[in-house]
């Protein structure tokens, strides 16, 4: 059920990324079936997708559309993604290589 789920995810997700541009709606429906699925089979979103998801309003994040990217080095480097939309801020850091 954990694979059926995923692949779903996965498909769901796709899906957003290509409509976001043509149907918005559309897109935010997809991510949020995508997210309900992921929470219904306990199953995590992979984070190769979950860094492109608004957890605030649902939307599906497309750099350079309704998205914006920036890279600060306060302290520790860090990602911000900026969603156009409602305005909510999401913080990934990045790690550094060990010599």
């Amino acid at each position: 059920m954990k694979d059926i789920a995923v692949q779903r995810i996965g498909i769901l997700l796709s899906k957003a990324r290509e409509t976001i541009k043509d149907d918005a709606e559309l897109s935010k429906r997809y991510v949020y079936l995508a997210r309900k699925i992921a929470m219904k089979a306990k199953v995590r979103i992979p984070r190769k997708w979950k860094l492109w998801i608004c957890k605030k309003c649902n939307t599906y994040l497309l750099p350079g559309y309704n998205a914006r990217v920036r890279i600060r080095e306060n302290r520790m480097s860090h990602l911000i993604i900026t969603c156009l939309n409602c305005g909510n801020q999401k913080r990934y850091y990045l790690r550094r290589n060990k010599k």
